[in-house]
């Protein structure tokens, strides 16, 4: 049988474990990350064209709005990624200009992310489901063509970091419970909280965060001089300019 070994790598201030087989196969990567913690819990929220949204405001690595999906009506589906999208970004847009938030160490302002939460879907090992939305430009609300983000494949790290410590605030995730988070695909990341601290004023928690990968392609990537494109290029599509 396949034996297993653990390695600990120190990158900077985070501790990353990793749990590498003899074979040459990693299995799972464990990481521990900066502390994280609620600015508020219950945030009301006035969105344009939707109305008034409850948010729990929290940093885990990035600052979260978090939101029940089912608040707004939404099913955290594949099938529902441009509603996921318009919707999430719309309300991290509107929460970061009603309820501005900074780290009280880090010059990190937010909101600039939006995580909606979910049950887990039945039969799976996971405790919750979530849909982390992204920007790929600026929100004008004179036009509703940049009303739109773009959802994170995976469970999310630093998303599955603000939950836990939401979870954490309202007495529902205990220190040292193992918490798996389940993406839009299924996918799940398992966290867990191994400590309290503080940050600044904030109380604050450790988590860890463990996950598979795998390797999809090698690749080499060459530059020609004569290459008109040989720096890159954007198009207002997806990614705004």
């Amino acid at each position: 049988p396949m034996s297993k070994m653990t390695s600990h790598i120190r990158l900077e201030s985070n501790s990353i474990s990793s749990s590498i087989p003899t074979l040459p196969q990693v299995l799972d990567v464990e990481f521990v990350n900066h502390p994280a913690f609620v600015h508020a819990l219950d945030v009301k929220v006035d969105v344009p064209s939707l109305g008034e949204v409850t948010v729990d405001i929290a940093y885990g690595g990035m600052w979260y709005a978090v939101v029940d999906a089912s608040s707004v009506g939404l099913e955290l589906v594949p099938e529902r990624g441009a509603d996921i999208c318009r919707l999430g970004e719309m309300i991290k847009t509107a929460t970061r200009e009603q309820h501005p938030v900074n780290h009280p160490i880090l010059e990190y302002p937010g909101c600039d992310i939006l995580v909606f939460r979910a049950p887990a879907t039945p039969g799976s090992r996971a405790d919750s489901r979530n849909a982390v939305v992204m920007s790929n430009g600026n929100l004008d609300w004179d036009n509703e063509a940049t009303w739109t983000g773009m959802i994170d494949r995976s469970p999310c790290g630093t998303g599955t970091c603000a939950v836990m410590a939401t979870l954490h605030a309202r007495g529902q995730l205990a220190i040292g419970k193992t918490f798996v988070h389940e993406g839009i695909l299924g996918t799940t990341f398992t966290g867990m909280l191994i400590e309290e601290t503080t940050v600044g004023d904030y109380a604050a928690v450790v988590p860890t965060i463990a996950g598979r990968a795998w390797i999809t392609q090698h690749a080499q990537v060459v530059c020609d001089p004569t290459d008109p494109f040989r720096e890159g290029y954007t198009v207002g599509d997806i990614w705004a300019s």
